[in-house]
């Protein structure tokens, strides 16, 4: 059986990946490499507490030991690389972890893979030969677009953040490993997620969660800002098809063509709960929408040109933004409701 390491496989995109990739792939048995973090849940992948064929192991992609014991115990022939801290305000706030995690973890893991795999540049150990690395970056790499234009994988890098610059690093250190060691990689950027298991923190969880909790929704500045949504599980089709048949050495962008500003979210999370959990009181939830002072660094717009991966590949995105959100709201729905006569964070 072929032994796939998976890290942050307990994160938001991850937990929604690592059941597809099971239930796509039986003759696998997946590792998950997870710190735990405040991103990390092990609920989120509650459905395979009894599947043999994955193993669930609590580290840090920083603890090069550690990398370097999981290789030679599963003797992986395959890497998909989640783990980062992601949320951009706590990079504002603390930009060290960020660093740490995002630019020395990427670092470690590769390099122990390539270590374990390869016996010069360009030449795999014949046990190996097919193996790949797999990097999950963002299209927060990119920077910040106007009101016209779409990322496309040659648009040249030009992060804003802490968080934006610490993956665009970690993406660089993946290009090298090609272009010098002739490494198997392949790197996929994504515009915004957004489905079930996603962080509270994030906004569409927490628009659902303020709204209902009866508390202010907060919007930065005037909710103008501009995000290409992609469904979760569109995204995890696209990463299973990128390594399993991307060109070694490519980058893929995937987006859902859904781009959405941020008050219309607010708007349509607020819709739908009106039809799907009314108030007590009569009200709309649009009543709890407020506005707040806008965040440092906030960048305009971000959206993705798929066409490359939908042509070379084959990818398309299954949902929508209306049909997504919908999936989404319910499941939210499903996990709050029950708490809503106790307090939840």
């Amino acid at each position: 059986m072929t032994h796939v390491l998976v890290t942050g496989g307990a994160g938001f995109i991850g937990s929604n990946f690592v059941p597809y990739f099971l239930e796509m792939n039986k003759e696998v048995h997946l590792v998950n490499l997870d710190a735990l973090t405040y991103a990390g849940n092990l609920e989120n992948l509650k459905e395979l507490k009894i599947e043999e064929r994955y193993t669930f192991i609590k580290g840090d992609i920083c603890d090069r030991g550690l990398l370097e014991e999981l290789f030679k115990r599963f003797d992986f022939q395959g890497v998909i690389h989640f783990a980062a801290e992601s949320h951009v305000d706590n990079s504002i706030t603390n930009p060290d972890a960020f660093m740490q995690t995002n630019i020395i973890g990427t670092f470690n893991l590769i390099d122990v893979a390539k270590k374990h795999w390869m016996i010069g540049p360009g030449i795999y150990k014949e046990a190996y030969k097919n193996s790949r690395f797999h990097h999950v970056s963002t299209d927060e790499v990119y920077g910040t677009l106007g009101e016209e234009g779409l990322f496309m994988e040659t648009t040249p890098y030009a992060p804003n953040s802490p968080y934006s610059a610490s993956k665009a690093s970690s993406d660089f250190i993946v290009r090298s490993y090609y272009h010098t060691f002739g490494m198997n990689v392949v790197t996929t950027n994504c515009s915004n997620n957004y489905g079930p298991k996603q962080h509270d923190e994030k906004l569409i969880p927490t628009i659902i969660r303020k709204a209902l909790s009866k508390e202010s929704i907060p919007i930065y500045g005037d909710g103008s800002n501009i995000r290409d949504w992609l469904y979760v599980l569109d995204h995890c089709k696209g990463i299973l098809l990128a390594y399993d048949k991307g060109v070694s050495g490519e980058t893929y962008n995937i987006g859902g063509r859904n781009e959405r500003n941020n008050l219309y979210i607010a708007q349509k999370v607020c819709d739908l709960l009106d039809q799907k959990s009314p108030r007590e009181d009569k009200k709309s939830y649009h009543d709890l929408i407020t506005y707040v002072n806008d965040r440092a660094g906030h960048d305009f717009r971000y959206a993705i040109d798929a066409t490359k991966i939908e042509n070379d590949l084959g990818w398309k995105a299954d949902e929508n933004f209306e049909t997504g959100i919908e999936k989404t709201i319910e499941w939210y729905l499903n996990r709050y409701v029950s708490k809503l006569d106790s307090k939840f964070v």
